[in-house]
Formats: structure tokens, sequence, C-alpha cells
């Protein structure tokens, strides 16, 4: 048998620290775990960095390479800190740091699990492979527990600008990460190979082979899919305005001031019918209110429902609003109401995927031990059940309501339900100026992508924006400036793979996934076993001699 390590294989772990002088050689591999998550950070929007994921994949491969599961939980747990502690600090703006620290140590320990996995494949051959579809299933565990899970963070969402972004329509935003994944462990292996050959002298054909195809594997893909990416207009175009009335002042104050964000976004309204008249900007065929643009009740409140009447009466088209809705009894309800200019208030889509923590309590009398901002959240809202497609003016829109632009299954059902367009009417006013709204805005382009549907996203405070199915952003506000997007976008209907597939590619990555793990435990297993038979064949030559 050669002595060559296979090309897939990491070599063995090297003598302890303590043999090779000092500390600092400890210190490389979590030093080096927390680097890496910083660097999948940094390739998150605002920065136009997304290329860092790939070292930061390579780094973090070389840090769980044939590590224990026990060493591996640590490393993971540390990277898990050094991606989410800075990635999710904007939960923290206006709330303190107990929520944003909590929060990003929750994920930070789903990290570690599934950095643990990764680091018990690390041992298979085409290891990369393995790795990849490890971290795909664990992106999809966060994505669903618990309490309906959290997917801010998946590697797909800081992909917006990235060369990898095609697959988005091929196989979703599960493909997207597995590709991008696989293609920085794939770059691990191949800075390897270089290591090995020059140690050598030669590195066998079939280790290079397998190194370069997990680089080049994903590239080519991506390369392939790009007919898939179509931003022509199929069903003809429709004139859509997005309307940013702006709030008050930063923080969540501000809900105690509903009456002015809902005048803020009237007033602009009216001055978009200014504008429209005097022929500064084309007449919308519908216009798009954010979230919250009314924490008043219009079916409670006729002064709320005489601000926005005549708002929508001065602009002449079926205008979306944003309201929070207050039964008698039972929760609230986050709902988006069409508003036609001569009949009021008729269709409305009740928000499905509501925030925890945010917009309901769950473990109220726990979560107040630790925060007592915890009963800011007087009242619980409810989940809708129904998909939300609005037919207006002749185009079928389906919307998703802010933090549900960040669910697969919520983005994908408005499109399957006859959705030409997508909407995602957002409130980041809670968040100030920080990167949340634009971590959000980088999942709406993805979207677009996945789904071939252009995708307006209007927010009271910014950033709001018009996005092309292609994923380029056209228009676009300042954070905290009243504005009005108005612009001309691309009707589809067609519907690309990653919508008809929904979460096959994911259910087939997630098996993948396990049987890495399944193969990685049978080799751990007959390792143990082959080690307890030498050691007792051993003892018997001893007992006998």
């Amino acid at each position: 048998m050669s002595a060559t390590i296979s090309p897939v294989e990491p070599p063995p772990a090297s003598a302890p620290a303590s043999r090779r002088g000092g500390p600092w050689p400890r210190l490389a591999r979590p030093a080096a775990a927390v680097l890496s998550g910083a660097l999948l950070y940094a390739s998150f929007p605002p920065r136009p960095l997304w290329w860092l994921v790939l070292p930061g994949f390579a780094l973090l491969g070389w840090v769980l390479s044939a590590r224990r599961i026990r060493a591996a939980l640590g490393l993971g747990l540390l990277a898990g800190l050094g991606f989410m502690l800075p990635l999710l600090h904007w939960t923290g703006e206006e709330v303190g740091p107990v929520p944003w620290l909590a929060l990003a140590l929750a994920e930070a320990v789903f990290i570690a699990v599934g950095c643990a996995g990764v680091a018990a494949v690390s041992r298979l051959p085409y290891w990369p492979v393995w790795a990849a579809a490890v971290w795909t299933l664990d992106e999809a565990l966060r994505a669903r527990v618990p309490f309906g899970g959290f997917p801010w963070g998946r590697i797909a969402f800081g992909q917006a600008d990235s060369a990898f972004l095609p697959l988005a329509a091929l196989g979703g935003t599960p493909l997207l990460s597995f590709a991008v994944v696989l293609c920085g462990f794939g770059l691990l292996e191949v800075l390897r190979q270089i290591r090995r050959y020059r140690a050598t002298g030669g590195v066998p054909r079939s280790a290079v082979v397998a190194a370069a195809v997990a680089v080049a594997a994903p590239v080519v893909a991506a390369l392939a899919a790009l007919p898939l990416v179509d931003d022509s207009p199929e069903d003809g175009t429709a004139t859509v305005a997005a309307v940013q009335g702006n709030v008050p002042r930063l923080g969540l104050d501000f809900n105690s001031q509903r009456r002015a964000v809902l005048d803020n976004h009237a007033n602009r309204t009216e001055q978009l019918a200014r504008d429209v008249r005097a022929g500064k900007v084309p007449r919308p065929d519908f216009v798009l209110w954010p979230e919250n643009s009314s924490d008043l009740d219009p079916y409670r409140n006729p002064d709320a429902r005489e601000v926005i009447d005549r708002a929508v009466r001065a602009i002449g088209a079926p205008t979306v609003i944003g309201a929070v809705l207050t039964p008698d009894t039972g929760p609230l309800r986050n709902t988006l109401i069409e508003w036609d200019p001569e009949k009021g208030p008729e269709e409305t889509y009740d928000k499905r995927h509501i925030q925890p923590f945010g917009e309901y309590m769950p473990m109220r009398s726990v979560a107040r031990i630790f925060s007592k901002d915890v009963d800011r959240v007087q009242r619980d809202f409810g989940p809708g059940r129904k998909v939300g497609v609005f037919d207006l003016a002749g185009t079928q829109v389906g919307f998703v309501t802010c933090y549900e632009a960040a669910f697969d299954d919520a983005v994908r059902d408005t499109v399957l339900h006859g959705g030409q367009l997508i909407a995602v009417p957002s409130n980041n006013a809670t968040f100030g100026r920080s990167e949340m709204t634009y971590q959000q805005l980088a999942m709406s382009r993805v979207r677009a992508v996945e789904h071939g549907r252009s995708v307006v996203v209007p927010v009271t405070s910014g950033v709001s924006a018009v996005i092309r199915p292609d994923g380029t952003i056209v228009r676009q506000t300042k954070m905290f400036t009243p504005d009005a997007l108005v612009d001309e976008v691309p009707l589809r209907s067609s519907l690309t793979p990653a919508t008809r597939m929904g979460a096959l590619p994911e259910g087939v990555l997630a098996l993948l996934a396990v049987g890495g793990l399944g193969l990685a435990a049978a080799r751990s297993l007959r390792a143990r076993n082959a080690r307890r038979a030498a050691e007792a064949g051993s003892g018997d030559v001893r007992a006998a001699a």
C-alpha cells in the first residue's frame, strides 16, 4: 500500500502542542476558528466581499480536520460566535445586549454541532462533499427549530453579489449554500495537495482531480445555471410605487407615535399624487406601503381610516397598507390590507411566520428573568394561515412580510399561487442604522433570482428598493428619509427549477449528510474494534509469555 495520503483524507493529528514549544501552537486552532467565523461575517452585506466566505470555510476546514468530537464542538462554538456575534448585533440595538448575546449564543451552538459533524466526516474520502452537505443540513435545522427556526445567517443570503448566485434558480438557497461551502472546503484540499506535492514530489492523480473538482464543480454549475436567470417581461410590465414614509425617530418608541407614522406615509403618498399630476413621475398601477405603516387599526379607528382613504383616493390606485389589527379577543394581527380608492379595504393577508420574542413571547416568565424588555410585547401576535396573493390592477402580487423573507416556504408559496411579482413590506425602524436592513435586502435579491421574479421592498425607514428578477437593484432609498420609488417592473409567470422542486434539493443534501455521518460512524466503530482486537491479541501474547 502506498504511504501517500489520500487527496481527500486529512493527515492524522500532529503531536501535542506541549511538545512543540509553548502555548502558541495550542492557541492556533482556536484563534483560526474565531477568524474563520469573522470572515464569514465579513462576507455578508453591506460589504461587497462575498468571496471572503471561501477562505473562511477553507480556514474552518483546517481547524476541524481530524479533530475529535469534543474538540470540534469547542472550536465550532468559537467559529459560530465569531460569525454570529457581529452578524446579529442589530438585535440588541434598542433592547440592550442580553437578547443579542442569547440569540448569538444559541445560533453558535447550532453551528458548533454542525462543525462536530464536519469534523466527523473530515476523515472520509471526498470529505469536502460530505462536509458541505453536513453544513447545509445544519442550516436546514436552524431554519426550523426552535420556535419555527431562525434562518438568518444562511450562507446563501450573503451571496447576492456572488458569481454563485445563479445556483439559487437551480436549487434554491440550500443548493447555493452547499456549492459555496463545497468550494471553500475544496480550496483547502487544493492547498493541501500543493503542499504535499512540494513535500513529496508527487501526488496521486486521483487526489489532484478530486480536489480540483471540489473547487471547479460549483463554479461550472453556476455558469451552467446562468441561462435560468432571466429578467424579460413574460407577462408585460407594471408600474409600481413603494412609499417610505419614515418614522419620527429611531428605536422602539416609534410605536407610541402611531399616528405620526401613519401621517408620514399618507403625506408622502399625497406628495406622490402631486408629482404624478405634475408629470414628474409616471402614474403607478398600484402602491405599496410598508409593514406597520398604520399601527392604528383602521377598522376600529375612524380617523386612521379617513387618513388612509384620503391618501389612496389622491393617488387613485390600489394601495396595500401594513396595519396592526386589534380584535376584541385573541391575538393581534400583523396584516396587509388591499385598499381600493373607491371601495376601501378589501383583501387581507396576515403574516404567517411571526417573530418569536418580537411579535410573540414564548416562555415569557423565563425570558423575563433575563430582560425586563420582555414586557414590551404586552399582547402576542397570532400567525395567519392563508397565502397572500392580491390582484392589484390586474397584476398578481405575492406578499411576504419582513421576517418571512428568510423562510423558503413563505416566498415559494406566493409564486406557486400565481404571484407575478413579489413584495416584501418591512419595518426596520426598531433596528436603527444597523446592518439589518442590508442583510434583509440581500435576502430579497437572492429570492428574486431563486424564483425569477421582480421584488419590491417598501420599508418604513430604509432601505426600500426595487429589484429585478436577476437580483440587481434598480432603485433604492436612503435610510430614514421619506421617499417614493416608482418603477416599471417586468412581470413573469414561468417557474424556475428551484420553485418547481421546492424542498427536494435540501432533502437530497440532508440525506447525503446523514449518509456521510453514518459512514464516519461506521468507520470509527471499525477502527475502535480493530484497536480492541489488537490490544486483546497483545495481551494474550504477554500472558502466554
